[in-house]
């Protein structure tokens, strides 16, 4: 072989080597990307399902405990969720009809400069709004109030979306982090300064007397799949 040759060869495996870097880098990239978007798209639909507790738990037809430790639950998730001024802006306007002690309350608890363990506070409203909502017969005398089959629909809706983006993200997270993983990847740093992303966590197990959307709710007894 000529030297010739060899030097066609040698820049072919490295216009290869460099294509085949660069496609590694371009994927990680999108991977980050899908991430970052499937953690907003969880957020938003967090505050969502909060939103929809709130609005619930302000509407009069839970009694008055549930209601309170419901409505404490919910602002304390509005908190967590909503680091801005705009992201809180976006809420219904029922919500600015909720008692002022209960957000000056979380505001109290979660200050803005302090972290929030966004899992944690999730899964203290899911386990609250269980325990609200365990009882088929009262879940069916909140529907047939009037306006409350609409509360608890869309408290239904917002949470059974929430249940699908945390999979979907997670699900994203995972793939993200198998590619990290490999060996390119570690051996010449082609995440960059990226963070390396994690799974969400979090208790959203489904209260079995709301009922799915689009679904009677679940007889006493039954037990429903978990997404």
């Amino acid at each position: 072989m000529s030297w010739s040759e060899i030097v066609v060869v040698v820049v072919a495996v490295v216009l290869l080597v460099g294509w085949r870097l660069w496609v590694s880098a371009s994927r990680l990239d999108r991977l980050h990307r899908k991430v970052a978007s499937s953690r907003a798209v969880v957020d938003a639909q967090l505050l969502r399902r909060a939103s929809a507790a709130a609005n619930l738990a302000a509407s009069g037809l839970m009694d008055p405990v549930s209601s309170l430790l419901v409505g404490e639950a919910a602002w304390a998730a509005i908190g967590a969720g909503s680091s801005s001024v705009e992201a809180l802006a976006q809420l219904p306007a029922e919500l600015s009809e909720l008692d002022g002690g209960l957000a000056d309350a979380v505001g109290s608890e979660y200050p803005s400069t302090a972290p929030v363990d966004v899992g944690l506070v999730e899964s203290e409203l899911s386990s609250t709004l269980r325990a609200a909502l365990d009882d088929a017969d009262e879940v069916a005398e909140m529907r047939a109030e009037p306006g409350g089959d609409e509360l608890v629909a869309a408290l239904a809706d917002a949470w059974y979306r929430a249940q699908l983006a945390r999979r979907f993200h997670n699900e994203a997270v995972a793939q993200t982090q198998r590619v990290r993983r490999g060996w390119p990847v570690r051996a010449l740093r082609l995440a960059g300064r990226a963070p390396v992303p994690h799974t969400l966590e979090l208790d959203d197990a489904w209260p079995q007397a709301l009922g799915r959307p689009g679904q009677p709710a679940s007889a006493p007894g039954r037990v429903e799949p978990t997404v």
